[in-house]
C-alpha cells in the first residue's frame, strides 16, 4: 500500500497494517525453515527420493502424466498446472528425508487435486490472470481516486482488491487439502516417523498461507474504511 497519512495526521491503521505484515511474515518463516531443517536431519522410511515418493503418489493418485522437474531455490517448490509439473528444489527431488519427502508430496498433492477435478483448485486456477491483473493496477486506481476524490475509482480499486482477498482465501483448502493427502499417502505407505513429520513441516508451511490470508482481509478492511473517509 502506500498511503501514510490519514487526514492531516499520521494513519496509525497504515501502519499497523505494515508492522502486522512484517512480524508474521517473520515469526512464519522462522517457524518452517525450524521444522523443515529438524527434519531434513531425519530419514524418512522410505528407499527413495522425495522425487520418488512423490511420483508413486502421482501414479497411485491418478496424474501419472505430471511430469517432475528441478527448480533452484530453497523451498521454491511448487505445481504448475501451466505446464503440468511438479517443480521441486534439488534438496527434495534428490533428498530422502522426511522434510523432503513431505514437501515432494505435498506438491503432489497439487497435482492430483488437478487430475481429480478439486473444485478450490479449478476456481484457484481460474482466479490466477485475474488476480495478477489486479495486483498490477489496484493501487493506482485507489490513490487515483483519493487524490481526484472520485469515488467510483476508490470503490473499483477496493472491488480489483478483493479478487486478492478471495485468492488468498481459496488459497487456504487448497493447500490444507493437499498437505492433508500427502499425510494420508505416507501414513498408509510409510512408518509413523514420515506421518509426524509431514504433519509439522506441512503445518508450519500452511501457517504462511494463514498468515497472508489474514493480512489480506485486515488490508481490504483498511481499504474500505479509507475509502469512505474520502468520501465525507
Amino acid at each position: 500500500m502506500g498511503i501514510h497519512y490519514y487526514g492531516h495526521g499520521i494513519d496509525l491503521a497504515y501502519y499497523g497494517i505494515v508492522i502486522l505484515s512484517l512480524v508474521l511474515g517473520l515469526v512464519t518463516q522462522a517457524y518452517i525453515k525450524r521444522k523443515y531443517e529438524r527434519w531434513s536431519k531425519v530419514d524418512a522410511s522410505f528407499s527413495g527420493t522425495g522425487a520418488d515418493v512423490a511420483r508413486q503418489m502421482l501414479v497411485e493418485g491418478g496424474a501419472s502424466g505430471v511430469g517432475i522437474v528441478s527448480v533452484a531455490g530453497h523451498l521454491t517448490d511448487h505445481y504448475d498446472p501451466r505446464d503440468n509439473n511438479l517443480h521441486l528444489s534439488n534438496e527434495n527431488m534428490r533428498g530422502g528425508s522426511v522434510a523432503s519427502v513431505a514437501v515432494a508430496c505435498h506438491e503432489a498433492g497439487h497435482a492430483v487435486q488437478r487430475a481429480k477435478g478439486y473444485a478450490p483448485m479449478r476456481v484457484r486456477t481460474a482466479l490466477v490472470p485475474v488476480v495478477s491483473f489486479s495486483q498490477n493496477t489496484w493501487m493506482l486506481v485507489f490513490l487515483a481516486g483519493v487524490f481526484l476524490n472520485a469515488a467510483g475509482l476508490v470503490r473499483a480499486a477496493i472491488a480489483l482488491f478483493a479478487f486478492s482477498v478471495i485468492f488468498h482465501l481459496v488459497t487456504l483448502p487448497v493447500e490444507i487439502d493437499a498437505s492433508s493427502r500427502a499425510v494420508q499417502f505416507l501414513e498408509t505407505h510409510g512408518q509413523g516417523i514420515d506421518r509426524q513429520g509431514a504433519k509439522e513441516v506441512l503445518t508450519a508451511a500452511a501457517l504462511t498461507y494463514v498468515a497472508a490470508a489474514l493480512v489480506s482481509v485486515v488490508q481490504l478492511l483498511y481499504l474500505i474504511g479509507r475509502g469512505n473517509s474520502s468520501r465525507d
